[in-house]
């Protein structure tokens, strides 16, 4: 539809006298730079506008290596860049089978580019030289590095002896974690709390379970107390061994909440428009056109794909069939529902299933009055996300409801929060 999916590319940048100032190290890959600290520089944006033309070609073939970088960046000390600068390589050897995977089209260069690779398992190029590498007399013509344009390592001071030890600075486990956590919202705790409850209850041994809530107590008390009530775990809680504590002193981040960051909108959005024959035309048409002045996308779903007859005798196409076209592809959904429509899906489970999922999954729920028996068999209770439409121009708030997001305060009453 041309309504492509965007993303900003941003960076952090900080000399090495700010980096020491840090009250973390920044080499270890396990931490995160709080915006606050260092501001996040927005340098370009990301549009998702095409797919491969061939997947095997340009997805299958291609081959991601921390080793390649342009004039002007060089490698910091992070140990695991270090690690991965080995692992990447390898790996390309073995899932391309040569060390000549760059002169596939969707690794190579678009400009001319020398090596002084030769020869070698599946060489695709040809060279017509007697040599490859520099200098060399008998081709003093030859590819030749450039130092002023080419690659050229940065003058790191190094001093002092070398020797196999992980840094102290990289002994705080736990204060990051708490910064993190301490930065979301509550509804964000909460499905932290729920996925480390839902993940550890796969754990079958009970010591291992005893143990990561060791950890998570070290986090935050009661981060740990929460799961492991919703762990069922009634035995007191051994903290993990640790030599630093974590800190209490850090200030939240909300840039690390997705919550708290969001802003209200419905632009690409989608949404789910149930109807049955007999549903209000001037209705479906005004939720249509605030959709669309507001840049989302409808999408009619029908007992049948051939769709329904509306009010006005008009008819209408459904993109999705009840059974295939199920509420949790969409961000928020209408029922748009006649009488005789609401007591025919009464009797269809995917329908009340298709209201039971909007509701359990916190969506916005625009429905019309004949639609109530249907909200009742799915138990739905009304609450600040439940839109009467009892009028054309109330499409007006629904849209406006939905562009603010899930109903959060809803969660409680369709599941346990531990």
């Amino acid at each position: 539809m041309g309504d492509f999916p965007e993303w900003e590319l941003g960076v952090q940048l900080f000399t090495e006298e700010e980096a020491d100032g840090f009250d973390f190290d920044h080499l270890d890959a396990t931490k995160v730079i709080p915006e606050e600290v260092v501001p996040l520089r927005t340098v370009g944006r990301l549009v998702l506008n095409r797919n491969p033309a061939n997947v095997f070609a340009e997805t299958e073939q291609v081959a991601f290596c921390t080793q390649n970088v342009v004039p002007g960046i060089d490698f910091s000390n992070d140990p695991l860049l270090a690690g991965r600068h080995f692992s990447y390589l390898d790996t390309q050897l073995k899932r391309l089978g040569s060390t000549n995977f760059t002169q596939l089209p969707i690794n190579a260069p678009k400009c001319p580019f020398g090596n002084m690779q030769r020869d070698g398992h599946m060489q695709t190029m040809v060279h017509p030289e007697r040599v490859t590498y520099t200098p060399s007399l008998l081709d003093p013509t030859g590819p030749r590095e450039n130092p002023a344009k080419g690659f050229k390592s940065y003058p790191a001071p190094v001093e002092g002896q070398k020797v196999r030890q992980r840094s102290e600075t990289f002994a705080d486990h736990y204060s990051q974690a708490r910064l993190f956590f301490d930065s979301q919202t509550a509804p964000e705790q909460n499905h932290i709390i729920a996925a480390l409850v839902f993940e550890l209850s796969k754990v079958e041994a009970p010591i291992v379970r005893a143990a990561m809530l060791g950890h998570l107590v070290n986090i935050q008390h009661e981060l740990g107390k929460r799961v492991a009530n919703g762990l069922g775990h009634d035995e007191p809680i051994t903290p993990a061994p640790t030599t630093v504590e974590a800190r209490t002193d850090l200030a939240p981040s909300p840039k690390l909440s997705i919550l708290a960051t969001a802003k209200p909108t419905l632009e690409g959005r989608m949404i789910g428009c149930l109807v049955t024959d007999g549903a209000d035309a001037k209705l479906i048409a005004a939720i249509d056109k605030a959709a669309t002045e507001m840049k989302a996308v409808i999408k009619i779903v029908a007992p049948k794909l051939g769709g329904v007859t509306l009010s006005d005798g008009s008819k209408i196409a459904a993109d999705h069939q009840l059974a295939g076209g199920p509420s949790v592809l969409f961000d928020t959904v209408v029922l748009a529902v006649s009488d005789d429509g609401a007591k025919t899906l009464l009797g269809e489970a995917a329908a009340v299933a298709w209201v039971h999922d909007a509701f359990a999954h916190l969506k916005v729920i625009g429905h019309t009055k004949a639609a109530q028996p249907l909200l009742d068999a799915a138990s739905v209770i009304p609450d600040a996300g439940i839109v009467a439409l009892a009028k054309a121009a109330d499409a007006s708030s629904y849209v406006n409801t939905a562009a603010k997001g899930r109903i959060w305060d809803r969660e409680p009453s369709v599941r346990t929060v531990y």
